[in-house]
């Protein structure tokens, strides 16, 4: 399938309008490709995607980044645990990892949605021309970029609401994050200043 003539012919339809949720698409194609790279023989996602177990080492000083989830296709972020974390650090992780947690949650469940609705319009396409799944020497068929355009915009259509409920609350938690790595950068530099002043004991 062209992926690239779609998405060039949607862009001429959403381009004076529905602009905030034809950019969700980049988000979706983007990550469909791990659903499909995921999917078995009979056309249906293998929900095998769990998050890693891993734990780093106690010396570990530093953040581990994990590769892309099968589902997400966001990679795993395990954060370090400081010496001495205080309770403002403390909030400034476990606010991270939430919406770590948060973000993996609706793109596995709208990667996985998107890869079974696709799996069931071609499906849909194939049976009224009266053709199999598979061709003479089976291989899976395919649909052209036109037709598959119609089903493209028809789940951005069903599902803008939701990307744009997604959107304010990805602003919303990244604002706050950005709050408090402000406030935890302050404390930092103000227990730092005040170490230098004390007198040595």
């Amino acid at each position: 399938m062209n992926v690239k003539a779609a998405v060039c012919q949607l862009w001429r339809t959403y381009h004076q309008h529905n602009l905030p949720c034809f950019q969700t698409l980049r988000n979706v194609c983007a990550s469909r490709r791990t659903c499909s790279a995921n999917e078995s023989d009979s056309g249906q996602p293998e929900r095998t995607g769990k998050r890693s177990n891993f734990v780093p080492v106690a010396s570990s000083k530093h953040d581990w980044i994990g590769p892309p989830d099968r589902l997400s296709n966001l990679r795993p972020i395990i954060y370090h645990i400081p010496e001495n974390e205080t309770p403002l650090e403390r909030q400034l992780r476990h606010m991270r990892q939430e919406t770590e947690d948060w973000n993996h949650q609706f793109w596995a469940n709208q990667n996985l949605t998107f890869s079974k609705e696709k799996d069931e319009f071609i499906h849909m396409c194939l049976k009224a021309k009266g053709l199999n799944r598979r061709d003479e020497n089976g291989r899976k068929r395919t649909l052209s970029s036109e037709e598959m355009a119609v089903f493209y915009k028809d789940f951005l259509d069903k599902n803008c609401t939701k990307h744009a409920n997604y959107n304010k609350e990805w602003y919303r938690r990244n604002f706050t994050i950005t709050l408090l790595m402000g406030r935890v950068a302050l404390h930092r530099a103000w227990r730092r200043l005040t170490r230098r002043r004390s007198p040595v004991t």
